[in-house]
């Protein structure tokens, strides 16, 4: 078998695994298919997703619902004002029993975690989580111990002007390698929530899982080989360049927020059955993958401007490669 036909058989295993998670996860959420393979896009390319919206929407039982359907360890990470750096990353205690030292994991120690409300809590506990999402892995007195994989956390919050809530800084979103928006769903959807669990909470411990954590490592190695073409590369580099020349932006995107658009891309391409990333996988990924890294000026501000309507613009100036496949 050619070496060309090998890749597009692993795409299509990819697409078949992706899409059985997908519709695990519907029998939950509905009517929020977008957000469902977003989230999954984000776990393949081994990148943290940020889930931003009003209370009620969803947000939680997204995240619990992706985590119920993979069979590995997960943990919830409820946020609050009072919590502790050490309640993240855990805490080297006596033990009397022993007569040692012996170190006790905080909640970051899973597959899969939920870090719901992060804006809740104090900037400091929000560093914590974030520096073990960066490096993978939890040092405390000296030494490093490190965390599972597959890892992601998924963490929630409420839109910034919401009372009681810590917004997290520039440096801190751009640790998250996408931001997603659940919204309303609409008048169908909602017809179905109410029919479906108009009498009870979703039953998410009912949720059997479809995919070994394995099955998911397995598939991120593989969306690590899709192929993109040079130019395809330098269209992703032609983008990030565009938003660091925008004068409504006081802040473009970095390096890094390129690599994490090239990585999605490979995601979303072999979700869909492909070996090779086209234009479309790129543009669909810009606003999810670098809205929240940008920074509007004061003057953009004060017009109202939105970031997805200046990233918007971008795409229509930056020139497409016409053959990305190659």
């Amino acid at each position: 078998m050619s070496r060309s036909r090998v890749a597009a058989t692993a795409a299509q295993s990819f697409s078949e695994a992706f899409e059985a998670i997908v519709a695990n996860v519907a029998t939950i959420i509905q009517g929020k298919d977008d957000a469902v393979r977003l989230a999954l896009v984000c776990l393949v390319a081994e990148g943290h997703l940020l889930i931003e919206d009003v209370p009620g929407v969803g947000k939680t039982t997204l995240a619990k619902a992706v985590a119920a359907s993979i069979d590995c360890s997960w943990g919830r990470i409820q946020f609050t004002p009072d919590l502790l750096p050490s309640d993240v990353t855990g805490v080297t205690v006596y033990n009397r029993g022993t007569g040692a030292f012996e170190f006790r994991p905080g909640g970051i120690f899973a597959n899969v975690v939920l870090a719901d409300e992060i804006n809740r809590a104090s900037p400091k506990t929000q560093s914590a989580l974030l520096e073990a999402m960066e490096e993978r892995q939890v040092t405390a007195d000296n030494t490093t111990y490190r965390l599972p994989q597959p890892f992601i956390v998924i963490a929630t919050q409420n839109p910034s002007e919401h009372e009681g809530t810590f917004p997290l800084p520039e440096s801190q979103l751009d640790r998250f390698l996408m931001r997603i928006r659940i919204g309303y769903p609409a008048r169908e959807s909602e017809l179905a929530i109410l029919d479906t669990h108009g009498a009870a909470e979703p039953a998410l411990d009912q949720l059997s899982p479809v995919a070994q954590a394995g099955e998911v490592e397995s598939m991120i190695a593989m969306a690590q080989r899709i192929h993109v073409a040079q130019s395809l590369k330098g269209y992703i580099v032609d983008v990030a360049d565009a938003t660091r020349r925008r004068p409504e932006l006081a802040l473009g995107v970095s390096p890094r927020a390129a690599l994490g658009l090239l990585r999605t891309a490979r995601a979303r391409a072999a979700a869909a059955g492909r070996d090779y990333v086209v234009p479309d996988d790129i543009k669909a990924l810009v606003v999810p993958v670098l809205e929240h890294r940008l920074a509007l000026t004061p003057e953009a501000q004060m017009r109202g401007t939105a970031r997805h309507e200046v990233l918007a613009d971008v795409l229509a100036t930056v020139a497409v490669p016409s053959r990305g496949h190659t």
